[in-house]
């Protein structure tokens, strides 16, 4: 089974105002590759050996009301990314460099923000309800969820100054990645290793051992190994190797403290997809996806497009995605530093894109939104053509 490359970009109104909503794969769609599986459960939101100093604690006063950053891929090569070929567009619409995400994170830092797992938020009873719980942070500290979308690598990105894949060596979680010459690296070319080495400096940037939420789909494989049965059985003679070396990785990475969301198995559009369709999805999440990386109750939209309107949840969809386990939805609203709603039954909390869109508007003056996180000026990456996005 061959996907093409397609780019997409929608848009919605919705969550408080208008929702940017940025592209970061490929929309498939089709017929279930797998049955039913048991419903997800809350990950644990383990804690690493590195968590945050334990001082005076105060008790951050809205759950509903917590900052969440997301990124794609990072771009390794800005002159291999931006060469004006036909994905150059996307990569400046969707994509920040390495450069760029350095110099984020440490402004986010400087600015007392620290970084929380969704799961410090809230409870699941058994009989599904939600309930949210006291976040109590150092005195002074603002809480932040940071995201990382699609840690396929996918297909599209070979040869463009990405990364090849996670691996891990001698016990750190790093990338394998192909400089111009062809010439294999291995080091911290991507947000995970990066934020592993940030982390390793600024342990006080994690509260009590949370790192970020990294949003899978399932398609082009995981982490960069091309798992997927239903898009390679006849096409990667090592499959069940991927999947162990993948398993592997993504253990090491659970193991971090970072968590793993379902991003769908196709990148489907919520918003548009009947409920057949997406129970058709998350079977192939659940059966190609969920055996790799876990499970989990978090889902995080595809293009940020989301089941509802600002309304409670109530319709079939959530229903669906209710039985299936998940219980914190995440969708994109660029308009406001912060917006959540908790249900009797959910959490939702919306996203900020940090792309090059998002950092075009900022530094134009249309948005205010990026500038309680950092300075957008000073953080472009020279390397980044005038024009800022595609």
């Amino acid at each position: 089974m061959t996907i093409t490359r397609r780019v997409a970009l929608a848009s919605a109104s919705a969550v408080a105002g208008a929702i940017a909503l940025s592209a970061c794969g490929k929309q498939e769609s089709g017929s279930s590759g797998g049955s039913s599986s048991q419903a997800p459960s809350p990950s644990s939101g383990s804690a690493s050996a590195s968590a945050s100093p334990q001082g005076p604690l105060v008790t951050w006063a809205d759950n509903t009301m917590v900052s969440h950053l997301f990124f794609h891929s990072l771009v390794a090569d800005p002159k291999r990314a931006f060469d004006g070929d036909d994905e150059a567009k996307g990569y400046l619409d969707y994509m920040v460099t390495i450069d760029e995400f350095k110099k984020i994170i440490q402004q986010v830092y400087d600015r007392n923000y620290i970084l929380i797992s969704p799961h410090q938020l809230y409870t699941t009873g058994p009989d599904g309800s939600i309930e949210l719980k006291p976040l109590e942070l150092p005195e002074g500290k603002k809480p932040l969820v940071i995201s990382f979308d699609d840690l396929s690598y996918y297909e599209y990105m070979d040869g463009d100054g990405f990364p090849d894949r996670l691996i891990v060596k001698d016990g750190k979680i790093v990338n394998e990645y192909r400089d111009a010459a062809g010439k294999k690296q291995v080091g911290a070319y991507d947000h995970l290793p990066i934020m592993e080495e940030f982390l390793d400096q600024h342990p006080d940037f994690s509260h009590d051992g949370a790192k970020g939420v990294i949003a899978m789909t399932g398609y082009n494989g995981v982490l960069g190994y091309r798992t997927s049965d239903i898009s390679y059985k006849d096409q990667n003679k090592n499959l069940d190797q991927d999947k162990k070396d993948a398993k592997k990785v993504a253990d090491a990475i659970k193991n971090n403290g970072w968590e793993f969301a379902s991003h769908s198995w196709g990148h489907i559009n919520f918003t548009k997809s009947p409920v057949d369709h997406i129970r058709a999805d998350n079977e192939k999440w659940q059966a190609e996806v969920a055996p790799i990386v876990g499970k989990t109750d978090l889902l995080i939209y595809p293009f940020g497009a989301d089941i509802a309107g600002i309304g409670d949840y109530e319709n079939e969809k959530f229903q669906y995605l209710k039985s299936q386990g998940f219980n914190a939805f995440f969708n994109v609203d660029a308009s406001v530093p912060a917006w959540g709603q908790a249900g009797g039954k959910y959490l939702r909390q919306a996203r900020i894109n940090v792309d090059g869109i998002s950092l075009k508007h900022a530094i134009e003056g249309t948005s205010q939104t990026l500038n309680e996180f950092f300075d957008p000026h000073t953080v472009l990456d020279p390397q980044r053509p005038k024009s800022i996005s595609g």
